[in-house]
């Protein structure tokens, strides 16, 4: 799930996606009040009727565990089955989660909150197949208003892995105060508006920039953190993996790291701080916002380009805001990364069926309107919640949440570390090896050559 935790979350999904690449489509079906009490009776049941304990096991973050507030109800309505919720830091969320497992203390129901995604929970054989459990329960997404198509992302082989419960995207965040003391338009929410560009981006960018010897005056026009660092290129067109990466669970058979194009893609990037000069160094954001701080959040940025977390911030924010499209890239396909979050039980789990019980729970359109409001903004998966979630941020037109949620959706692909075996150690190998370059201490030919080695290796393991 990368660096969402960082920041809160946010944001919903209004259409489907399709496996690995462009999404859409919509579900309607009974209302929440209808599905607790259908599925064979499961619901008030609980599974087996024997009184047993689930463990939930999630970020120690408040966007995550607000999920405490919504055990007592759950239990009122299963009094067989009580809920623990485990936590660890975002930095130790996978090496906990091999450590519990590992030594027969498995939770029971978790998501990919760390670095690591589905296809390595996947290959590493630690999920359930929930194909035989769905059948019997007679679960239908519909009923749950969850696009079909969402749930293909955790279909291996025709055997279903996970539960849409959240979805992210890829949007921008702009500064009303900024752009109206550069006497600028607001950039638009409309992704089929085709003049906003990257390069009509970088020119806005310019007119809000302001360095200065005192750290208090300067503010850069933009900020963009697209995706994790592996997969920025593709938003200027530039596949770093294979095609068969994604039908080939998570393992590409090559990569293109040291590629000229994929070269050239991550030079516009960097252009941006070193050429441009018209985005932070991360020096200079640590200064203003700390290791892991947004300095967005401290008014010093024009525009921010980022997962729809940041988002979930917003009413508190010190400044008016506004959201809007990412700009085209040369990308025609692809301007958005797509972050769905899916509930999963451990293949471990000793209490399957009423683990599934508190999956059902969680999305059903009751908790997951309850659920953005406790969250702080966390993005339902569930359509017939979105209305709820497109009106939530106080000073933001509901209609431009809603405008870029559907670009965002149609224009989106999946997030590489959702997708790609091994991916937590490739993450942490990007993070290091791109730090000189990010400093201005080494070049992109330098580095990507020991890069596209690394990666080679990494998925050979």
């Amino acid at each position: 799930m990368n660096n969402r935790n960082r920041k809160t979350t946010a944001l919903l999904l209004a259409a489907g996606l399709t496996a690995m690449a462009a999404l859409s489509g919509c579900s309607g079906g009974k209302s929440a009040g209808n599905v607790a009490e259908g599925n064979n009776g499961a619901a008030n049941n609980g599974g087996s009727g024997e009184q047993v304990t689930i463990t939930h096991y999630t970020i120690d973050s408040e966007d995550r565990t607000f999920i405490e507030k919504l055990i007592p109800d759950f239990e009122k309505e299963h009094p067989n089955i009580q809920v623990k919720v485990e936590k660890a830091p975002y930095e130790q969320f996978d090496s906990k989660l091999q450590t519990l497992i590992a030594g027969g203390k498995s939770p029971d129901v978790t998501s990919h909150y760390g670095y690591g995604g589905f296809a390595e929970y996947y290959n590493k054989d630690m999920l359930l197949d929930l194909t035989d459990l769905i059948k019997e329960d007679g679960f239908k997404p519909e009923d749950y208003h969850i696009p079909d198509n969402l749930m293909k992302i955790y279909t291996v082989k025709d055997r279903t892995y996970g539960i849409p419960v959240n979805m992210y995207v890829t949007l921008m965040l702009y500064n009303k105060d900024m752009f109206d003391a550069a006497k600028l338009s607001y950039p638009p929410s409309d992704y089929e508006d085709k003049s906003w560009t990257f390069d009509k981006m970088v020119e806005e960018a310019k007119k809000m920039t302001l360095v200065s010897d005192d750290i208090a005056k300067t503010q850069y026009g933009v900020d963009f953190t697209w995706a994790e660092r592996d997969m920025r290129p593709l938003y200027f067109g530039a596949e770093p993996y294979s095609e068969d990466t994604w039908s080939n669970g998570g393992v590409p058979s090559e990569t293109h790291f040291d590629s000229p194009k994929v070269i050239a893609a991550y030079h516009k990037l960097f252009d941006l701080i070193f050429k441009d000069k018209v985005s932070p160094t991360s020096e200079w954001s640590k200064s203003v916002a700390g290791q892991n701080g947004d300095p967005f959040v401290a008014g010093k940025i024009g525009m921010s380009i980022g997962g729809s977390w940041n988002l979930a911030g917003a009413n508190d924010f010190p400044f008016k805001i506004g959201v809007a499209a990412v700009p085209w890239g040369g990308n025609d396909k692809v301007r958005s990364t797509l972050f769905v979050d899916p509930l999963m039980i451990l293949k471990d789990s000793k209490h399957p069926k009423e683990a599934f019980e508190w999956i059902k729970y969680l999305v059903t359109t009751e908790v997951q309107e309850k659920s953005i409001e406790l969250s702080g903004g966390n993005p339902p998966v569930n359509t017939e919640a979105a209305e709820a979630y497109y009106k939530h941020f106080e000073g933001i037109d509901p209609q431009d949440v809603k405008k870029v949620y559907e670009g965002a959706v149609k224009y989106g692909f999946e997030s590489y570390n959702h997708l790609i075996t091994n991916y937590s150690q490739i993450n942490d190998m990007f993070i290091n090896e791109l730090q000189p370059v990010e400093t201005g201490h080494k070049t992109l030919e330098e580095v990507m050559p020991l890069i596209q080695k690394k990666v080679t290796e990494i998925i050979k393991r």
